[in-house]
């Protein structure tokens, strides 16, 4: 029985790991679940799982679930989502929304619980502090995106060989044809609406402006231990293969599978087992006739180009380049700036930011707060 603690319950991947807990009772139970606002979800999965510990956004919400569970543990902010990474436990999934996710990632590796990580951020702002800390404390770090759960499984019973490449996978968002010009009248509603995915807000802006992808070249890189240059993008708008990778006798793996987020949920659970899955399997005889690829448009989506700009100045570039976009897509969200305005102004908070080198969460978490800063202030220029 495999106890698990899920920070970022109520969102899409929270709710799809309790799906896949509640068909497999016998294999996992929950120790900890967490809600930023969705207090009355967190209420109900409380009820059916029966966790320890939990967490709220806020100390309002803490007091309405302390009062209907008394004998509960209960937490709130981001400090109480560090107490609740103390919750003793074997698997921590952090499917938190940006930068939030590092702290409590950091005090569950610290006391050696294994990351399902669905939280990219974590390692773009902490790369080496974490995967370091990993490696000290003999903990695993599971890939939960689809796209690094696929190479992570394309190595599987390859550790040893080289890699000459890694095909990072994108859909391609909903304005992969898009030209600038046509960018420059983006509305929210349009940006939110993804072709394939269904997800959060702020991880559906940075679909479309191609972000997402970007962070997931840094992430692929502390996660596998390769060279910025060895990780390719390719374009996929179906979005059936979700990544591959060659070795260096030019043969490639890939994972192919439908876009399901329940498959790297259950594997990363159950590793090094799978497990049955309820629902569709995917048909080669009725599926799309030709699967297409597609070289992303760097010209258009600068933030890929930013985003390897910043493992190659390393140090505190890519915590800089997080903070920014974070800022930036809740600006866009919140209607004060353009589509556009993202990539554009998170290019001038680079080019201003010194690079450091940051040694704790704590300096990281400075970085980002002045790189949001940095953000507000150009954007008005």
């Amino acid at each position: 029985m495999k106890r698990i603690l899920i920070m970022g319950s109520t969102g899409s991947i929270g709710s799809q790991a309790l799906d896949i807990i509640r068909d497999n009772r016998d294999k996992f139970c929950v120790t900890g679940l967490s809600c930023r606002s969705r207090v009355d979800d967190l209420i109900k999965q409380i009820r059916e799982f029966s966790p320890i510990a939990v967490c709220t956004g806020n100390e309002a919400d803490a007091r309405k679930v302390s009062s209907l569970f008394p004998s509960l543990e209960v937490y709130y902010g981001d400090e109480g989502l560090v107490s609740l990474a103390d919750t003793p436990s074997d698997i921590v999934l952090n499917s938190l929304m940006g930068i939030s996710g590092l702290a409590p990632t950091y005090r569950a590796v610290t006391n050696g619980m294994d990351i399902a990580l669905a939280n990219k951020e974590t390692l773009v702002t902490g790369g080496s502090l974490i995967t370091d800390l990993c490696m000290e404390k003999g903990v695993k770090l599971l890939p939960v995106d689809s796209e690094h759960s696929a190479i992570f499984q394309c190595l599987l019973g390859n550790q040893n060989q080289r890699i000459k490449r890694i095909l990072l996978t994108a859909s391609g968002g909903p304005f992969r044809k898009s030209s600038i010009e046509e960018l420059k009248s983006v509305t929210i509603e349009q940006a939110l609406n993804h072709p394939k995915w269904s997800m959060g807000s702020k991880i559906t802006i940075d679909s479309a402006t191609m972000m997402n992808k970007g962070l997931e070249v840094i992430e692929a890189k502390w996660l596998f231990d390769v060279e910025p240059s060895v990780i390719d993008i390719h374009v996929h708008p179906e979005s059936i293969i979700h990544s591959m990778v060659e070795f260096e006798d030019n043969s490639v793996l890939a994972q192919l599978g439908l876009p399901d987020m329940r498959i790297p949920i259950s594997f990363a659970f159950n590793y090094p087992e799978r497990l049955p899955l309820k629902g569709d399997s995917l048909d080669f005889f009725t599926m799309a006739s030709e699967l297409h690829f597609e070289k992303p448009r760097r010209d258009v989506f600068k933030c890929i180009d930013l985003a390897y700009r910043a493992l190659h100045e390393g140090g505190s570039s890519p915590a800089t380049l997080n903070g920014a976009n974070e800022e930036l897509v809740a600006m866009f969200l919140g209607g004060e700036i353009a589509f556009l305005d993202i990539q554009n102004t998170i290019e001038k908070v680079m080019d201003v930011s010194r690079v450091t080198n940051p040694s704790s969460v704590e300096e990281i978490l400075e970085i980002d707060a002045e790189a949001r800063a940095r953000a507000r202030e150009l954007v008005k220029r």
